[in-house]
């Protein structure tokens, strides 16, 4: 089922974008793992003008929230333009440039609000939730509900994404709420078991934990959090108070268990 940015976006997303820059890469491998938090790149997208196209599609869809089909009209408009040839199939090129950078960018926004200080000391936990994906992977049904406090050391490998294709999340939790799901305290992390990886050129190599794909074991959005809640904060402080109300009403939501603006 096609995957959608329904809901409405929320700033922390948009200003986690928008702060990158763009980096030309001939392999999905040349901008590896939090590198992602300040680089924008698209495998094989090397020319300023073709990475400036993509770049405008993918920000449209995180900051207006229009939906894949809508995604390949402008990616179909940059490919006749700029006659890039790029590998694999339309719909699935196009399906893995929107929903990559949509999550991670709803993620990192989200990562932002959730080690906020002032939420961090009311809500302490954070809960894993599985995406609901037609197809999902096993470890992540293994960790749906799980409560871990903010700073477990697990957290530095399993914030979601978790993968190509993962619409999991996290949601904040306090004493009170883990009082109401009958615990005593957060779970003990799950043992982490790990594969060794290379990439077909050898370029990359370590050991991934299961579960998670190459190259997505880290938290999206954490080396630039404190950059991200400083843009939010300057825009909020130059709006009206009735629209800068309405913009700390997205905070709140990431107290509970807010829609995914990713749903399968």
């Amino acid at each position: 089922m096609a995957v959608e940015y329904q809901d409405l976006p929320f700033e922390e997303a948009i200003a986690f974008f928008r702060n990158k820059v763009n980096m030309p890469g001939t392999r999905w491998t040349d901008v590896w793992k939090e590198a992602h938090d300040s680089a924008f790149m698209v495998a094989g997208a090397a020319k300023a003008d073709l990475l400036n196209d993509l770049r405008g599609a993918v920000d449209e869809a995180i900051s207006q929230g229009t939906t894949l089909e809508a995604f390949r009209e402008r990616f179909d408009e940059t490919v006749a333009r700029t006659g890039w040839e790029y590998r694999g199939g339309r719909g699935w090129r196009t399906r893995v440039i929107y929903e990559t950078n949509l999550r991670t960018a709803y993620a990192a926004g989200r990562h932002a609000q959730l080690t906020d200080p002032d939420l961090l000391r009311v809500r302490p936990y954070w809960q894993y939730l599985h995406g609901g994906s037609a197809d999902p992977r096993e470890e992540h049904l293994a960790w749906d509900k799980m409560v871990l406090h903010a700073d477990d050391p697990w957290w530095r490998e399993h914030y979601p994404p978790n993968g190509w294709g993962c619409s999991c999340k996290v949601v904040a939790k306090g004493p009170a709420d883990l009082e109401r799901m009958g615990k005593e305290g957060p779970d003990t992390a799950p043992t982490v078991k790990r594969e060794p990886w290379q990439d077909t050129t050898g370029a990359r190599q370590e050991d991934v934990p299961e579960g998670v794909d190459p190259g997505f074991n880290y938290p999206p959005g954490k080396s630039v959090a404190a950059r991200t809640r400083e843009a939010v904060e300057r825009k909020r402080s130059q709006l009206p108070d009735v629209l800068a109300t309405a913009m700390m009403a997205e905070i709140r939501a990431a107290l509970g268990d807010d829609p995914d603006p990713l749903e399968e």
